[in-house]
Parts: structure tokens; sequence; C-alpha cells
């Protein structure tokens, strides 16, 4: 960082004509270390995009509220008809030429930390192998090999992190050998920080040398891609098409050759993958259309009675559920950068450790939310986009989230779910696979990406039966 943004006179100055003075509350009473850190923060805001948020979120008393009819998006449904199964294969033929030209890269959203995990550290370092100890980078690692394998291709691999867990990412990364992909095709970067206001619109201090920063949300990934360089590195390297996905799904088919397909035929700028809701009351974001553009409402923005509405079947009306899986056109995340980032922000009302006027942490009453935080939402590029894609897929072989800490979408349901897929595979190269009176597995089954990446080549590398209890490593 220069002398230049670092210098305090001119950082004062600045934060004073914004009306953030009091961020150099406490500068001169700091040790020259704590000044430094304090002011390198303070330079990394954007205090004109800082002012138009508060002028919306703050001193507007809340963010527009979104009108229009809510339809059903159009989806690719799961091939069920000759036509549907051809149009598949075609897809399939058209993903694969694009995997072997080097034109698909790979995209990991890895900014958060595992604390609902209970480690300290990335998420990503999260042992989540049902037998061995292969953490959730390990997971996603091994897939990438497999796909550099089967296509030949270098498929460079894209890593968001953010200040939260960027060294130690690093650090795992290296400390691993970048599980033998070679350092030179990984390239990490973190995403942005947002800093969190009070309800007058004050940027409010974690501690005397510190602003209370949180990253900027996913949508953040597509800014991020543009102010590292990573869109000028791809672009370097051929790479037009960018297979996105976030750490914490086990079952992800990262670099999908049918979802890719799909994607280059219809010359889509953005696409996104789908899943059947469970039920109305799922809390993932439904994709569909309002006001006739494609986008996705979050569950909590979903009135019940929409949620809840039926076709004649019985069937939901609204069941496209969001998973965070999406194909992105390189140049178009070029073009939400253009003249500015172009996603819009969205307000969050949260509770946030902070301290006071006195420098002493303020005391929040149970349930107070003191403070608003900005933060961008990745699919919110789905109505920029005028052409876009969405494809249903397989719950089963697609989403299995790592989010909490029991329950569903926990370790225990995401190891259930990669062995239940595992055990697939098995059943059809004719292994016999034990299961309990529930129908539940009876064993632990474990098969490496570098083995079988969709259950291919499996025939003769397991036992025939595998004994009830018995662990199996592949």
């Amino acid at each position: 960082m220069s002398s230049v943004q670092t210098d305090h006179s001119s950082l004062r100055a600045m934060a004073v004509a914004h009306g953030q003075g009091h961020l150099f509350a406490f500068h001169d009473e700091l040790p020259q270390a704590g000044r430094e850190k304090l002011l390198k923060q303070i330079a990394t805001l954007e205090f004109n995009v800082v002012d138009q948020l508060i002028e919306q979120f703050v001193r507007a008393k809340g963010q527009k509220a979104e009108s229009g009819t809510i339809e059903p998006a159009a989806v690719i449904a799961l091939p069920a008809t000759p036509e549907e199964k051809r149009a598949e294969q075609a897809a399939r033929e058209a993903g694969e030429m694009a995997l072997r030209a080097g034109r698909v890269g790979c995209f990991l959203v890895a900014g958060g930390q595992g604390t609902r995990l209970k480690i300290i550290g990335p998420k990503g370092i999260f042992k989540i192998g049902p037998v061995t100890d292969r953490t959730l980078f390990q997971l996603h690692a091994e897939k990438i090999r497999a796909l550099r394998r089967r296509y030949r291709a270098s498929i460079p691999w894209l890593i968001m992190t953010s200040d939260l867990n960027d060294e130690q990412t690093r650090a795992f990364f290296a400390e691993r050998h970048f599980f033998n992909l070679g350092a030179e095709t990984v390239r990490i970067f973190r995403q942005a920080n947002m800093p969190a206001v009070d309800r007058e619109g004050r940027i409010l201090l974690q501690a005397k040398d510190e602003l209370c920063l949180s990253p900027n949300g996913h949508g953040g990934s597509i800014k991020a891609l543009h102010d590292s360089g990573a869109l000028l590195w791809l672009k370097e390297q051929g790479v037009d098409t960018l297979s996105y996905f976030q750490v914490d799904n086990v079952l992800v088919k990262i670099g999908d050759p049918v979802f890719i397909g799909h994607h280059v035929l219809a010359r889509s700028q953005i696409s996104t993958k789908v899943c059947r809701k469970r039920d109305w009351s799922e809390r993932v974001g439904v994709v569909c259309k309002r006001g006739g553009r494609l986008g996705v409402i979050e569950y909590s923005d979903l009135p019940d009675s929409a949620a809840q509405e039926t076709e004649r079947s019985g069937a939901l009306r609204l069941w496209a559920g969001s998973i965070a899986i999406h194909i992105l056109d390189a140049g178009f995340m070029g073009d939400l950068n253009r003249g500015g980032f172009q996603l819009p922000y969205h307000k969050a009302e949260k509770a946030v450790p902070c301290i006071g006027p006195d420098g002493s942490a303020v005391v929040l009453k149970c349930g107070e939310k003191n403070a608003i935080k900005f933060e961008t939402f990745i699919f919110d590029a789905l109505p920029c986009a005028e052409r876009a894609v969405v494809m249903e897929t397989p719950r089963q072989e697609d989403f299995s989230p790592v989010k909490n800490a029991e329950g569903e979408d926990s370790p225990e349901t995401a190891r259930r779910d990669l062995m239940e897929m595992y055990a697939r595979w098995l059943a059809a190269a004719g292994v016999k696979v034990p299961r309990k009176g529930d129908g539940s597995l009876n064993c632990h089954i474990e098969i490496s990406p570098l083995t079988s990446l969709e259950g291919e080549g499996l025939e003769g590398k397991a036992p025939r039966e595998i004994r009830p209890e018995q662990d199996l490593v592949l």
C-alpha cells in the first residue's frame, strides 16, 4: 500500500468529509502498529459507495420492495422423453468439447470459517470423508484432478477466500503441495469487505484500531474476479467459462459436462442449477420470474402463500430451489464490473460486537440488532443477463451441503449422502452392499474421485460383496 493511501492527514480529511471522522477518535493514543492497522483498513473503504448505501438503506429506512407477479421459471427438467434424452446427450457432447478445448475453469467460493462446525480455520479444512480424513478442500481438488485427467485439459482453479481465512487457506494448500494440481494452476484471491454501520450511518469500530468489516456477500465473487486480475489470467489461458460452486457442497458435480453444454449451446451468460424443494418451507431461495425477469427470491422474502401454492397435480408451483451451482461466462463477469461493480447491495440487520464513543464494549440487549451490513448476491446477475439457463439436477447426485453442526445439512447427513451415492455406484457395478432393517447402509464406503468420478470403472475394483459393518475405501 502506498504512502499516499496510508497518509494519516489525507485519510482523516477524507473520513471527515464523508461524516466518518469518529474513526480517528482513538488514533493518537494507539501504538504505531495499531495506527498502521487502522489506516490500512480505512484506506480500503470506498467512501462514495458507502455514502450511497447509507442514503439508500439507513436514511431511507429500508430497501425498495420488489414488485411484479411471481411466476415459475422455465427449467430444463430431468430428461424423461426420448427427445429430452437426445437433448441431454447433445449438451453432454458440447460440454465435453468445451472441456477438452481448455475453455473451462473452476471457481470455488470458500470465504467462510468453520465456526458452526466447531473447527478453527477455513470451512474447507473440515474433515468430511466417511472413512478417511479427507477434507472438503481435498475432495474438491481430487474432482478437479479427475476432470483434468479425463479431458486432458489444464482446467485452472480459482479459489476466493476472505480476510477471515485467506492466510490459513494458502498455508493449507501449500502444506499439501496444492494436492498435486500444480501451484501455478491454482489462483487464490480475497473478496472485498464492507463496513457495518449503526442506525445513524456511522461506521462501527470493533476495537480502537479496527473497523467492523465483513465480506461483501457471494455476489462479491464477481467483483473479486475483476479486481484480483483473475479474469485477465483466465483470458490469457483461453478460458471463457467458469464452473462455480461453494465449499460446503460435498456432492457438487464440478465441471458437469451436461450443464456446461446447455450453457454453451444457449450462449448463456449465467446458468444455474436447481433442485426440487423438499417441501414448501425448505430454507432455500427459489429461482423464478418476477415482473418478467429471471431471478431468485430468498426463502425469507417469499410469502408463505406463494411458497405453498401448488399445481393441479399437487406439486409445488415454485419448486425450483436455488443451490448455488452456476456456470458463468467470463465476458459477462467483466461486463458486470464495467464502469464500477453493477450488482445491487442488500441490507442485513445484525447484532455486531463493537465499541462505543468512550472506547468500551457496547453491551447489547438480548435479540438487539445494532448494525446494518451490506452484502451482494451472485444470483442478482440473473436479471442482468440477456440469456440464461436454468437446469434441474437430482438432489441425491449434486447437492448435500455441510452448514449445521447437527440435523439437516450437517456432517452426518453429508456423509450419509456421500455413502449412499457410492453404494449406488457399487450396486450398479455388481457389488452387494449390506443394509440394515430400516434400509440404511450397514457399512462405511468412501470412493476417491480419482478412482471414479461418476461411478465409472468400478468393476473389479471392489469385492463382490461388502461385509456388514465393513469400512471400504477405494
